[in-house]
C-alpha cells in the first residue's frame, strides 16, 4: 500500500470476524511496510502486550471461507493460518512498530475505525429519531463524514483530533 493511500484502500482491507472488524495480518504488514513475518514476530516477542481478544487466530474453516471470498492469489498461499488484528490489538502493534510508515499507518487505521464507528452509530441513531429536521441533520453529518472518508488521504500530517 502506497504512502498515499486513501481511506477506501484501508477500508478494503477492514473485514468482519466473529463479529468484530478486523484486518488480517498480511494487510497489516503492508499497510505498515513490513514483512508479515514480522508482526507475527512482535506479536510473539510481546505475549504480554497482546492478551485474549487482541489477536485472533484463523481456524482453517474460517481461513478456507475467507480464501475464496479473495480474488489475488497471494492471500490464498499462505502456509501458515493467518492472524487477525481487531482494533485494540493494531493499537498494541503500534507500541512495537516505531518507523514512521508504522506510525503514520496506526494514526490512519485508527481514524479510519472512529470515522467507521461514528458512521455506524449515527446510521443506527437515524432509525430511532422521530422528527424530519433531526432526522435530515442526522443524514446530513453521515453524508459529509461519508464524503470525508473517502476524500481522506490517510496521510496524517494535518492528523485531526478524534473526540470519540
Amino acid at each position: 500500500m502506497s504512502e498515499n493511500a486513501k481511506f477506501e484502500d484501508l477500508q478494503d482491507c477492514i473485514i468482519e470476524l466473529r463479529g468484530q472488524k478486523v484486518l488480517l495480518d498480511a494487510d497489516v504488514a503492508e499497510i505498515y511496510g513490513v514483512e508479515t513475518k514480522r508482526i507475527n514476530e512482535a506479536v510473539k516477542n510481546n505475549p504480554d502486550k497482546f492478551p485474549n481478544g487482541y489477536v485472533i487466530e484463523l481456524h482453517k474453516r474460517e481461513w478456507e471461507g475467507l480464501k475464496s471470498k479473495f480474488s489475488t492469489s497471494t492471500k490464498g498461499g499462505k502456509v501458515k493460518l493467518p492472524s487477525a488484528f481487531p482494533e485494540k490489538g493494531l493499537y498494541m502493534l503500534a507500541t512495537i512498530l516505531k518507523s514512521p510508515q508504522a506510525v503514520r499507518a496506526t494514526i490512519a487505521t485508527i481514524e479510519t475505525f472512529s470515522k467507521i464507528r461514528k458512521l455506524s452509530r449515527n446510521i443506527k441513531t437515524l432509525s430511532s429519531v422521530k422528527g424530519k429536521s433531526e432526522q435530515q441533520n442526522l443524514m446530513q453529518k453521515s453524508g459529509e463524514l461519508i464524503a470525508e472518508m473517502l476524500e481522506d488521504d490517510l496521510q496524517t500530517t494535518d492528523t485531526k483530533h478524534l473526540s470519540n
